[in-house]
């Protein structure tokens, strides 16, 4: 055994002692994550190790943001999140440093996060959350989930709040005549979304048809030739940002394109559209105004 692992070992058997736990404890808090896993909690989890920007938004709605003691790259909302220390990135996870913060409850992002790296911290007895949110109700599901989890106070409000809003908006949309939607996550390879992507839900939402909802995996890859094929009236776009100008631009040298045609090229701020928290309604607010641009277009060249 090298030192590293043997380091890494010690340090799991300390914490589970100092936890006093036992296999005959019996559960106070159940709930079921969203890969359908049962976790159990014999008292609410006040050490959370944060293993995606969106779970740590989500944690602060709630009322357990104090409780974080450990969150990856990006978390940087609300501000406070700025502050929490790191323990990994998009390229991976730093599993020593996590088990170092002696944690109570870590919540992952089922396809974001390594699968190996998120096993490797259940086999070593710490609490694992799996996140991985399809459709916007499940957000509100994730609030109550995580507050019980937390003892958070404000769990219940949370999630009232964010059905209350959900709820607006799908009365002031539905009955919305449809428009049809390529959503670009910018990049080069053109990636989109499919339609078990809760991005593609907040499309539905708004009264968009995701020209791509058919296609196999969360986020396919697209070409050219493919989008063109589609002509879809409304392309959305989010990413880095100040990018956009020139993606845009790539766009509208593409005047067959009905999207080019008519202006519909619309940027929506990444962490507004690409974090599962509340929000996303926010994003969804932009993308339905966004829409109904497209619609009165469509008045426009009938009068004309």
């Amino acid at each position: 055994m090298n030192k590293s692992r043997f380091v890494l070992r010690w340090m799991v058997l300390l914490w589970l002692a100092g936890l006093g736990l036992s296999s005959a404890a019996s559960a106070e808090i159940s709930v079921s994550d969203d890969s359908g896993r049962s976790l159990e909690l014999t008292a609410p989890a006040h050490r959370i190790v944060s293993l995606a920007p969106h779970v740590t938004e989500l944690l602060y709605a709630v009322g357990a943001g104090n409780f974080i003691v450990g969150a990856v790259e990006y978390s940087d909302y609300p501000e406070a999140a700025k502050k929490i220390p790191r323990v990994g990135s998009g390229a991976g996870l730093d599993i020593e440093a996590i088990v170092a913060l002696h944690p109570d409850l870590v919540v992952a992002w089922q396809s974001g996060n390594p699968s190996w790296q998120v096993d490797r911290l259940a086999s070593l007895g710490i609490p694992v959350f799996l996140t991985e949110p399809r459709h916007l109700d499940d957000i509100a599901g994730l609030l109550e989930k995580l507050g019980k989890l937390a003892g958070a106070d404000s769990a219940g409000k949370a999630a009232t709040d964010f059905r209350r809003h959900l709820m607006q908006l799908r009365a002031r949309y539905s009955g919305r005549e449809t428009v049809s939607v390529f959503y670009q996550i910018l990049d080069n390879s053109l990636l989109t979304v499919n339609g078990r992507h809760v991005i593609s839900d907040v499309i539905q939402l708004c009264g968009g048809q995701n020209v791509y909802a058919a296609l196999p995996g969360l986020t396919p890859r697209v070409d050219i030739e493919a989008v063109l094929r589609e002509n879809p009236e409304v392309i959305l776009a989010s990413g880095y940002e100040p990018l956009w100008p020139e993606w845009r631009n790539r766009w509208r040298a593409l005047p067959m394109l009905s999207a080019s045609a008519h202006q519909n090229l619309f940027l929506i701020p990444p962490d507004l559209i690409h974090r599962h928290s509340p929000r996303i309604l926010d994003g969804a607010e932009r993308i339905c105004a966004a829409f109904e641009q497209a619609r009165s277009k469509r008045k426009i060249s009938v009068n004309h």
